[in-house]
């Protein structure tokens, strides 16, 4: 089978390298073409636009950054999509997921939404977390595909289901990341020990995995080296915000988060792992604390 693919960024390039070795015929394409090469060395196919990717391929997979940049590479010429399905990947909120699917019926084209939960060890491991929004018969017909990133796909429902399920859990990501920040950067100043902390906390009802896998880097400030950055933490956080008003929810706390991203990307760490958020907490005694 021949699966397109655009965007071939942190997720989206260990993904399509994953369809190849599968022995998916994959064609690719990226806003910065630089980023194909290695691609191109593995054996896949790349081209200059993402109508060429659509028009290749049955399915093609999106991975793109938002919302807009996937409309303006899907649609920049709606007559690619006749007949072709658009597999999209990405974060982005339900009700953008709901018009994207719109927009690309009205082209005559097929869509679909699977976000995924896990990072760059995930895709390599084929151990993704997979939600789908679609039809039945879209799930079972794209199965194989979906099956490339993770064990068990899971069908949530219609288009906008499954969008609103990572949304939901990219903002326990943040927050929990945000509420352990807080507590570490209390202790620290307080001058207690870390390690009794952490086996009080590893024992408690309280702990989540994800306190382990930051601690050092919190300890150590070392953001470097990130699977998912801080400014796509923050785009997260705002979608959820507004998806979460929309519905009437209070969305104090995310909102909360988000500014404790801004910080953290005022201070130069846009592009460094998420949980430099840290530093919005507990700045270093270098950086003037954020009013």
């Amino acid at each position: 089978m021949q699966v397109g693919i655009l965007g071939t960024g942190l997720m989206g390039a260990p993904m399509a390298l994953q369809l190849h070795q599968a022995g998916f015929e994959v064609t690719a394409w990226n806003r910065t073409p630089e980023k194909l090469a290695p691609l191109q060395q593995a054996g896949m196919t790349t081209v200059g636009s993402a109508a060429e990717a659509i028009a290749s391929s049955p399915v093609t997979i999106t991975m793109l950054s938002d919302a807009a940049a996937i409309e303006s590479a899907v649609l920049a010429e709606p007559a690619a999509l006749e007949g072709r399905t658009i597999l999209q990947m990405g974060t982005i909120a339900p009700a953008e997921s709901r018009e994207l699917d719109q927009k690309i019926r009205a082209a005559g084209g097929e869509y679909l939404e699977a976000p995924v939960l896990g990072s760059i060890p995930q895709v390599k491991a084929g151990s993704l977390i997979v939600m789908v929004g679609s039809t039945t018969e879209q799930y079972d017909q794209w199965l194989p595909v979906l099956k490339c990133f993770g064990p068990a796909p899971q069908w949530m429902g219609a288009v906008g289901t499954a969008a609103a399920t990572k949304l939901a859990m990219n903002q326990l990501i943040g927050t929990l990341t945000a509420a352990f920040s807080m507590s570490l950067s209390l202790v620290q100043q307080e001058g207690l020990d870390i390690d009794k902390f952490m086996d009080i906390v590893r024992e408690s009802a309280l702990y989540a995995p994800t306190f382990d896998k930051k601690l050092a880097r919190m300890c150590d400030r070392n953001f470097t080296n990130p699977n998912f950055p801080t400014k796509h933490l923050l785009k997260d956080m705002n979608l959820f915000v507004k998806a979460a008003q929309d519905q009437g929810i209070d969305a104090t706390v995310a909102a909360g988060v988000s500014q404790m991203a801004e910080s953290a990307i005022a201070q130069g760490l846009a592009d460094q792992d998420y949980s430099a958020i840290y530093s919005a907490v507990n700045p270093p005694s270098d950086q003037p604390e954020s009013t």
